[in-house]
């Protein structure tokens, strides 16, 4: 692993024990809030267009605007987390969640559909992975990575939980009844379990000579930082245009809404599988080397999503191998300030860092969509997203720093 911070100067205790607590409740609405506000979508969506009449692309254009806002206010979020700790944060987050589900279920029009999604956009910046991560860095000190692998594991499970869901309560109601009853459920998960929960003191962030020499700013305009941002950028653009895009490509292939569903929320399966490996992996690889090798994997895996038509079972096997990737690339971006920069402005440089990947995220169910009919289907959309990956792998070898090299600490 790279760094170039003094690992003998880190904050070096156990985690706050009411930090211990919040992992739990972490992992619970990680789950939910990922699964009715992100997995819920692209199960539902051919639904709504064909009750509303509304264009495909733009209610997926709205979905998309709703990561752009989350992508912009991410920043900000990650400075107040830094400054005041998560609880005020991810409680509103959670209610303005809830709002904004009970919204889109009754939007009488698109634009107010789109207003939805946009307040959507706020409660994701607020209770999504990068808050939860800011939170479990700092209370967890040296032992973060344990904690960071525990709460995705969980939230690997988020589209394996509510992408077949959803589909089940969509079989027995209209999609705008269906949000309505996940609403309910985001509700009763959330907002109870972020505002008991995180109420551990905020401790102060770990420092070191390195932190005084090199700001936010100063790291943010640097050449490693740039050249990571941007591989995670064309890798995240790929990753999240395929998980919209698989039920739309099932769906051309011939198969059921439920099994496509199936074969998108097993993908959440392999996350979790993936992200057992992910210790092993960084006890013996830099930095730099598992960029290059996790990114590579997701091209792969997108790929052989345009090779593989059927038959089904293999179909399934393609998405436990995609999501263990997917899984892998998200602990991987969890650790990457940390793997280089250490702890101390950990909120506001992952939030410059996930910004423009979020952004990337969100124009990639779009683009998918705008691209699939020119492109002469999804199978030929997934090879061209296979290229990009390939691109964001030739840049990551790029992205390492002038660092002391050591081995991580065993988790």
């Amino acid at each position: 692993m790279q760094t170039q911070y003094n690992p003998t100067v880190l904050l070096r205790r156990a985690p706050f024990p009411q930090g211990r607590a919040a992992l739990p409740a972490l992992c619970a609405t990680q789950i939910t809030s990922w699964g009715i506000v992100y997995y819920a979508f692209p199960v539902l969506n051919p639904q709504i267009t064909a009750a509303t009449g509304w264009p495909v692309g733009a209610t997926t254009a709205a979905f998309s605007l709703g990561l752009v806002v989350s992508a912009i206010a991410g920043i900000r979020v990650g400075h107040i987390l830094d400054r005041r700790g998560p609880r005020a944060v991810m409680t509103a987050g959670s209610a303005l969640g809830v709002i904004s589900v009970v919204v889109v279920a009754a939007a009488p029009n698109l634009p107010v559909f789109i207003t939805g999604w946009a307040l959507a956009g706020l409660a994701m910046a607020a209770t999504f992975y990068q808050p939860a991560f800011a939170a479990l860095t700092r209370w967890w000190g040296p032992d973060h990575v344990r904690a960071l692998t525990v709460v995705t594991l969980a939230g690997g499970l988020a589209s394996t939980v509510f992408a077949p869901l959803t589909a089940a309560l969509a079989d027995d109601l209209s999609w705008r009844h269906t949000y309505l009853v996940l609403a309910g459920i985001l509700a009763a998960v959330t907002i109870p379990a972020h505002a008991l929960a995180l109420r551990a003191p905020w401790p102060d962030a770990p420092t070191s000579p390195a932190h005084a020499a090199a700001g936010a700013a100063e790291v943010g305009r640097s050449r490693p930082f740039l050249l990571l941002a941007a591989a995670f950028t064309l890798s995240g653009f790929v990753m999240y245009a395929v998980v919209v895009a698989l039920v739309p490509l099932l769906l051309e292939r011939g198969y059921t809404t439920s099994q496509a569903a199936w074969a998108l929320g097993i993908g959440g399966a392999g996350q979790t599988l993936g992200r057992t490996l992910y210790a092993a992996l960084a006890r013996r690889t830099t930095a730099t080397a598992r960029t290059t090798i996790l990114i590579a994997l997701g091209g792969l895996t997108t790929a052989a999503f345009a090779a593989v038509p059927g038959p089904y079972a293999l179909l399934i096997a393609v998405s436990v191998v995609a999501g263990m990737v997917r899984g892998n690339l998200t602990l991987l971006q969890a650790t990457a300030i940390t793997d280089r920069w250490g702890t101390t402005q950990y909120g506001r440089l992952s939030g410059l860092l996930a910004a423009p990947a979020t952004t990337a995220a969100a124009l990639a169910p779009f683009v998918g969509a705008a691209l699939a009919v020119p492109l002469g289907g999804y199978g030929r959309l997934f090879l061209l997203l296979a290229t990009v990956s390939a691109a964001a792998a030739l840049i990551a070898p790029w992205t390492a720093i002038s660092a002391v090299r050591r081995r991580p600490p065993q988790l």
